[in-house]
């Protein structure tokens, strides 16, 4: 007899344990469901970036004096620079400026060690093409400055997100 009760309360208890399983999940949808949406319509929509966001690299031509420090600090010796020496002047003439996009780790190293500070770090991300060749950058392309996310009036920004709370 005393086996058909151990049976009995043990069935117990196992119910009562799958219900209280069941409960804490159908909480936890539940508290999912009074959430904003975190997903953003990309095109259409587009975050701020943060102050500090290390995108593609501005150059100013008329700034540099190419002293090569930013290909020295470089990681990869990623910058290059052409010069040619002037005697008559005795100093350096910048002749072309280059950095190629597609092997760039965009550390920030070229920016921050740039004593003329003809280097920054602008807020465009969206460096992809079909072809790798056009992602090496002169000193054409790197003086353009893109259009601010804030300034284009056919998307909407995203100012923040929700915060996710870490538990």
């Amino acid at each position: 007899m005393f086996p058909m009760v151990t049976g009995f309360m043990n069935y117990g208890h196992q119910t009562i344990r799958a219900a209280r399983y069941i409960g804490q999940g159908f909480m936890i949808t539940l508290s999912h469901a009074n959430r904003l949406p975190v997903t953003i319509q990309y095109p259409y929509e587009k975050l701020i970036t943060s102050e500090r966001f290390r995108g593609r690299i501005h150059f100013e031509f008329d700034k540099c004096i190419a002293c090569e420090v930013c290909v020295r600090v470089c990681p990869i010796d990623l910058p290059v620079v052409d010069w040619k020496f002037e005697t008559d002047i005795r100093k350096k003439r910048l002749l072309n400026y280059s950095i190629d996009f597609g092997i760039c780790i965009f550390c920030g190293n070229c920016v921050e060690y740039c004593p003329t500070n003809c280097l920054s770090m602008t807020e465009e991300y969206e460096l992809s093409t079909y072809d790798r060749h056009e992602l090496n950058y002169n000193q054409i392309a790197l003086g353009r400055l893109p259009m601010s996310v804030i300034d284009d009036y056919t998307i909407r920004t995203i100012l923040n997100l929700p915060q996710r709370k870490t538990e």
